[in-house]
């Protein structure tokens, strides 16, 4: 593809753009509760009216509000139609010519829309996953033609840099420092590493991402690899998510058509290709060198580091690997400029971070906010606080690798330092919220057995510390454990923290850790008296 190609395209699409346009939601979610047949019953419904040279009916990615899916934006008016049944389509249609329809309408100036700031999801449920040229007629590939033809590699890194944008998938790296490391490691090849293994409970945001926006990542991935000087992608995700896996092979076939993947991209000297590598939900292979491992075919399990990816990663190449939504973030900050994405969020923490909002909330779904707003706002604004009158007692932040921050924190900004200090992590975007109803100690509970159930068993601390601390927190809700179990869990979730090898056992006491700081009271409240005394001590006079 020519540069001017891709420019007619875009002036196409918005010239034959119809006078009114529906879009369905098609992800995950929605197409669990019949989006899809939603979706055919609009078209039929349009067709039976006569309105087909007047009215688009499109599948899009995620709308957001998916507690109450299937969902249906109707522009214009600009009305969001709520738990949309196939039997609806026919009076949704008819409100065009005046009639009215019984469908509930979602209310769009709640804070759950008016509070969130889209980069990430700029695109989402605008754009036909599934249409190339859906993508490019909202400016997608005009970062990727621009850097081609204006910036050196070097450049990029500085853009990237200057943005601010840290890695999103937990720890927070900053990512131009992790570009440039792998731009100045010489070598012949080198490869860039999507990691789409998203496996905390209750996360969907990258998901979501793939689902609704495929073509956003592989221009970000396109990005990084000219940056660092790389040929080769891989797109490591979850056979669990066999949706996303779809839209990224129709991407990636596309984009090869196009010219957008494949040698000499956009006539320019760079060559890159991505290829789709599927895992079969081992949680320990989220850590990058677990990852590499079984992209090459092997099981997946940590490594120490060093040497780090960037020097040796996969096939012992300079490898550079980041998350969804951190490759999400690259294209709208080379569009439109690193200042732009730095003059968003915290003097550390800059731009949007996506959360899949879900628990004892009364709106659940998918949000994109500015980093700093705050907790409360996220959970009693934007989520509408406790259902049935409930009272919010924690929030739970990070996955299993994260802690649970109580009520009394809820002003804490959303920032990675401010989450650290807390005993939490900003993770890759999974909030769950907990109401008065939870038991915090069956909450850790919950989360230790995960990690033990997904330990990949390699070194001793996690392999044998997570099945330890689990038994121990089964005691204690047994009403069996007297103080010394306690003391014991907390020099287990010492221990364990401290000597693992990767992030999964170093992380995996976060959730007891946190509710016992904040929540002892609880564990306190489970216990037994403790019978055992010390002996007396037997005096000087006696032992003669």
């Amino acid at each position: 593809m020519v540069l001017a190609e891709l420019q007619e395209i875009q002036e196409h699409e918005h010239a034959t753009r119809k006078r009114v346009l529906i879009t369905c939601c098609l992800a995950a979610g929605c197409m669990s509760s019949e989006g899809k047949q939603v979706k055919e019953a609009l078209d039929r419904a349009v067709k039976a009216a006569g309105l087909e040279a007047e009215v688009e009916v499109r599948g899009v990615g995620c709308l957001r509000l998916c507690c109450q899916g299937p969902l249906v934006h109707v522009d214009p008016p600009g009305v969001l139609y709520q738990k949309v049944r196939p039997a609806d389509a026919e009076s949704l249609v008819g409100t065009l010519n005046g009639g009215t329809t019984g469908v509930e309408r979602a209310d769009l100036n709640h804070p759950f829309f008016t509070r969130q700031l889209s980069v990430v999801l700029e695109n989402s449920g605008l754009v036909d996953p599934e249409r190339i040229e859906s993508y490019i007629a909202r400016d997608g590939y005009l970062a990727l033609r621009n850097v081609l033809r204006d910036l050196t590699p070097a450049e990029v890194i500085n853009e990237i840099t200057k943005s601010g944008l840290r890695g999103r998938g937990g720890a927070g790296y900053p990512t131009g420092l992790k570009w440039a490391t792998v731009a100045k490691t010489h070598s012949a090849k080198k490869y860039v590493i999507c990691n789409a293994d998203e496996g905390d409970p209750g996360a969907f945001m990258d998901r979501s991402v793939l689902e609704s926006d495929p073509h956003r990542v592989l221009e970000g991935m396109s990005l990084a690899a000219y940056a660092v000087g790389a040929d080769q992608g891989y797109i490591y995700v979850r056979a669990e998510y066999p949706l996303a896996i779809a839209r990224l092979q129709i991407a990636i076939r596309q984009a090869k058509q196009f010219g957008l993947l494949g040698p000499n991209i956009l006539e320019s000297p760079f060559h890159f290709n991505v290829d789709i590598r599927i895992g079969a939900g081992a949680f320990v292979c989220g850590e990058e060198t677990a990852l590499m491992a079984s992209i090459e075919g092997r099981r997946g399990q940590p490594r120490p580091r060093p040497p780090y990816p960037a020097e040796s990663g996969l096939f012992g190449q300079p490898t550079l690997i980041n998350n969804v939504e951190t490759f999400a973030n690259v294209p709208p900050i080379l569009r439109r400029g690193a200042e732009w994405f730095a003059g968003i969020g915290t003097e550390r923490s800059k731009g949007t971070k996506v959360f899949a909002l879900a628990g004892k909330v009364r709106h659940t779904g998918l949000i994109e906010v500015p980093m700093g707003i705050s907790l409360r706002t996220i959970v009693e604004e934007m989520g509408g606080g406790a259902p049935d009158g409930g009272r919010i007692k924690a929030v739970q932040t990070g996955g299993p690798s994260g802690g649970c921050i109580p009520a009394e924190h809820l002003d804490t900004p959303v920032d990675y330092e401010s989450l650290t200090r807390l005993g939490s992590i900003m993770g890759s975007g999974g909030m769950i919220v907990m109401d008065e109803r939870d038991n915090m100690v069956d909450v850790a509970r919950f989360f230790m057995e995960f990690c033990m159930d997904e330990s990949c068993g390699k070194c001793i601390p996690c392999r044998a510390g997570t099945v330890q601390m689990h038994e121990l927190l089964k005691k204690i809700l047994a009403r069996r454990a007297t103080p010394r179990d306690l003391v014991l869990l907390e020099q287990l979730c010492d221990l364990v923290k401290n000597t693992s090898l990767c992030g999964l056992g170093q992380t995996a006491p976060n959730p007891v850790l946190s509710t016992l700081r904040f929540f002892r009271s609880e564990y306190q409240a489970l216990l037994q008296p403790d019978p055992w005394k010390p002996p007396a001590p037997v005096s000087a006079a006696a032992s003669a």
